[in-house]
């Protein structure tokens, strides 16, 4: 069920020269949001955007009934929303899309760049289950891997970066363990990561969620802006992703 309400922020931290994260409070009860979700957010204050941003959930505290976004500062609807402050307003509709299965005993996420932001939430659901999970972040540079410590209670923290600058020198799948006997890996970040590590699951037999990254301005399939090509035919990311089983986009990661 999707929900619009206004959230209140109540903390925000900036992270770096790139991001931003926001935490908000629900005015009454959160409702159930599964790990891989996101939300369309309004950017008010400017004529210049007209369209709501898609923002992947970052965590989720039902206790507290807040949410936090993690949000990588890219154009000038997240510019837009970088100007919010602690309490100020903020309107969302969510959850949208289709999240993480949560499967495996010994599972693999792996995120770059902004694509980190989901994981954070999917680690916890699995400590959760009582599943401890090995979480690979890789970015050029690691002020391009925001918020790594909040990863370390949920896990094995494991970083790569193209410069040297903090873990393994390298892309992720260059990383010494990446290739260790998981039994499901979850992916999300740029589309030639998220490629080469489907490709890797595909070959090895290994199940594997991917979440795609398209450009999604309505979030509920209406303006098929953000369609993809799977191996199940034409897909609405939005809608019936933005998570999918690799073994459905063998097509868009060039295996025949």
């Amino acid at each position: 069920m999707k929900h619009i309400t206004d959230f209140t922020i109540v903390r925000r931290e900036q992270l770096g020269q790139h991001y931003f994260a926001l935490t908000l409070r629900h005015p009454g009860t959160l409702p159930s949001i599964a790990a891989g979700q996101f939300v369309e957010v309004e950017v008010m204050g400017t004529r210049e955007v007209m369209l709501r941003r898609p923002i992947s959930i970052h965590d989720v505290n039902p206790a507290e009934n807040t949410l936090t976004l993690l949000i990588q500062v890219v154009g000038k609807g997240t510019r837009q929303l970088a100007t919010l402050q602690e309490g100020d307003t903020l309107n969302l509709i969510y959850p949208l899309g289709h999240g993480f299965s949560v499967e495996g005993r010994n599972p693999l996420l792996v995120g770059g760049g902004a694509g980190i932001a989901p994981l954070l939430y999917l680690a916890k659901c699995y400590k959760a289950k009582g599943v401890e999970t090995t979480i690979l972040l890789g970015g050029r540079t690691k002020e391009l891997i925001p918020v790594r410590e909040a990863f370390e209670p949920y896990g094995k923290l494991l970083i790569s970066t193209e410069d040297g600058s903090l873990g393994e020198k390298g892309m992720v799948t260059q990383h010494s363990l990446f290739s260790a006997a998981y039994d499901h890996i979850c992916t999300c970040g740029p589309t030639p990561m998220m490629k080469a590590v489907g490709r890797y699951a595909v070959e090895k037999g290994v199940d594997c969620e991917v979440s795609l990254e398209n450009m999604m301005a309505c979030g509920i399939g209406a303006c098929l802006c953000c369609v993809t090509d799977t191996d199940e035919g034409h897909k609405c990311v939005c809608k019936e992703g933005p998570v999918f089983d690799a073994l459905k986009l063998k097509k868009w990661m060039g295996i025949e």
